[in-house]
């Protein structure tokens, strides 16, 4: 709703500045404080140190948040050829079959991820498929939890889809293939770099359903947050939250520049 008046533009800030600050921005500046602090027993931090983003970005920390860029990535290419496919072929069937279809893709997110966790690791712990151990059923885990995401997101997209596009494009000859590659991904690509962000952002933050099936040798950097501060090494988990962040937005934003020159095809 645009606010024309000044004193609705007055009302407007001021509710941004006691809602948005203290629920959204304030736990996120504790964060990074946290993360520079040396003791923090008063109302603010004492002594200001860098060892905890040494610690942060060298050794298992580093290797853990290698770990959560690859199964990130891994995990949204995965989830974004399943739902983009997906949404392709509910977008040709009747109105029950895409209810029903769109009931299976959201059922993931509806129930708590810590449930996916135990049905991916029941499922793939016996024959014919045994992932338990390894980091592909990491991978698989996140790409459940994150398909509906994309599925939503291209369905959405076809729904706003010109069919004159198409229709003129199978008028001159084209075949249904060459329709799909040459004019309607292209025109779906800005929903497909959005849906590819979303996917990753919500993969990189995933901890519940990771904590029951990582092996030893795939820790996600959420777990080693979670880890540390559990152990009580709480400045050290900041900055390892701060990493996770500023790595988490590096990829955002470049997913956005792609977006943008997208959508100026």
């Amino acid at each position: 709703m645009l606010v024309h008046s000044r004193t609705g533009k007055w009302a407007t800030w001021v509710l941004f500045a006691v809602f948005f600050l203290p629920l959204f921005a304030l736990p996120l500046l504790v964060i990074l404080t946290a993360s520079f602090s040396e003791h923090w027993s008063g109302a603010f931090p004492s002594g200001l140190t860098g060892e905890h983003y040494a610690a942060a970005t060298r050794g298992e920390s580093l290797q853990a948040l290698t770990t959560s860029l690859v199964t990130a990535l891994g995990a949204s290419l995965l989830a974004l050829a399943v739902g983009s496919w997906a949404a392709l072929a509910a977008a040709s069937l009747k109105k029950g079959g895409k209810r029903a279809l769109d009931a299976l893709f959201v059922l993931p997110v509806a129930v708590p991820s810590v449930v996916v966790g135990l049905a991916v690791l029941v499922a793939f712990s016996k024959p014919p498929m045994i992932l338990n151990g390894t980091r592909w059923i990491v991978i698989l885990a996140h790409a459940l939890l994150v398909t509906a995401f994309a599925y939503q997101s291209v369905s959405a997209a076809l729904v706003r889809l010109d069919p004159a596009y198409e229709q003129a494009a199978a008028s001159l000859g084209a075949r249904p293939s060459y329709v799909l590659w040459k004019v309607k991904l292209p025109l779906l690509l800005p929903s497909l770099n959005a849906a590819a962000g979303l996917c990753f952002a919500l993969s990189m933050g995933e901890l519940s359903a990771t904590m029951m099936l990582y092996p030893p040798d795939w820790m996600p950097l959420p777990v080693r947050i979670y880890a540390a501060t559990d152990r009580g090494s709480t400045f050290t988990g900041a900055a390892l939250a701060v990493v996770l962040m500023a790595a988490t937005l590096l990829v955002l934003l470049a997913v956005s520049r792609i977006r943008t020159r997208a959508s100026y095809r």
